[in-house]
């Protein structure tokens, strides 16, 4: 696996570079693990946090960047501290004690190679809880296919259906031709959801999409596609979370909060096709207050 560093293509970016000695494409990482917070998380979908937390481990960096990220200080900045395969493999071990449902890797693309050495590592220690890859959706089916009995729930995002927005926004205009071929791949891998007797995912497959302000048409075209290509086999996340933050402000038509009336609406257009399984989100969720703070904690 560590060959994939050697010419990195893990992400669609195919940047091409030899992190092995060190050299970083677009994702500003190279051969070391860089990690900024190891958690238990109490705010993902229910079947995800459950009564004890998920246990969230925040990786440094991003192949996307979106303009609006809420997690701007690790994506963007970079804030993490530097960690070894033994060691990472130690935290999943942790957060197991811990009494964490799952391991829940956010923005783990960049690390692929890595992450799959210590998940071995950790497996032959006692790790037995379920792995979730929490993803921004900008993949290499490649990635996804090396992943394939690594991942028991993925947990991706679709951001965008039209390419003007994910070029404007994420510098990716090949956004949803990407997302939509690597969530086709990670559906063959797991297959429909599986619950436990507590109602925590065990299997499966959810799609994240969170709302931007002024994209309703573009927000239904990513329901209608997902509903088209997967009907009830998956579960739909749809958030209304979006927080004004940090370079947003060059983009004055999203510097402003999503307006709920859309969020509604979007809500009733799910529920006008007959869209079954999903989860919504309340009000109140636009604050960043709910953006972790990235402290090194668990580390």
């Amino acid at each position: 696996m560590f060959d994939l560093l050697k010419s990195c293509r893990l992400c669609p970016r195919n940047c091409n570079v030899n992190r092995l000695d060190g050299k970083i494409g677009f994702c500003n990482s190279g051969n070391t693990v860089k990690v900024a917070l190891a958690s238990l998380h109490y705010w993902e979908e229910p079947c995800i946090s459950g009564k004890n937390g998920s246990g969230t481990v925040f990786f440094s960096n991003c192949n996307l960047k979106c303009v609006f990220c809420q997690n701007h200080r690790i994506s963007a900045e970079g804030i993490g501290k530097a960690i070894s395969i033994e060691r990472l493999s130690e935290i999943f071990l942790e957060q197991q004690q811990r009494g964490a449902h799952n391991i829940n890797l956010v923005t783990p693309t960049h690390y692929v190679p890595q992450i799959i050495k210590s998940l071995d590592l950790a497996k032959s220690n006692g790790l037995n809880i379920p792995i979730l890859f929490n993803t921004n959706g900008y993949e290499n089916v490649e990635t996804i296919k090396a992943l394939k009995g690594y991942v028991d729930v993925y947990l991706p995002d679709l951001k965008y259906f039209d390419n003007k927005y994910s070029t404007k926004y994420s510098n990716a205009p090949d956004y949803f031709e990407k997302a939509s071929k690597a969530i086709k791949e990670m559906f063959l891998q797991v297959g429909e959801p599986k619950f436990d007797d507590n109602g925590l995912i065990q299997k499966g497959l959810i799609i994240r999409h969170m709302m931007l302000p002024g994209l309703l048409f573009d927000s239904k075209k990513v329901i209608d596609y997902i509903y088209k290509n997967y009907g009830h086999s998956v579960y739909i996340s749809i958030m209304n979370q979006y927080t004004p933050m940090h370079d947003v402000k060059l983009f004055p038509e999203i510097n402003r909060p999503l307006n709920p009336k859309h969020y509604d609406s979007l809500i009733d257009y799910c529920l006008y096709l007959g869209v079954k399984n999903a989860f919504i989100q309340d009000s109140g969720t636009s604050s960043e207050s709910f953006v972790p703070e990235f402290d090194l904690k668990g580390i």
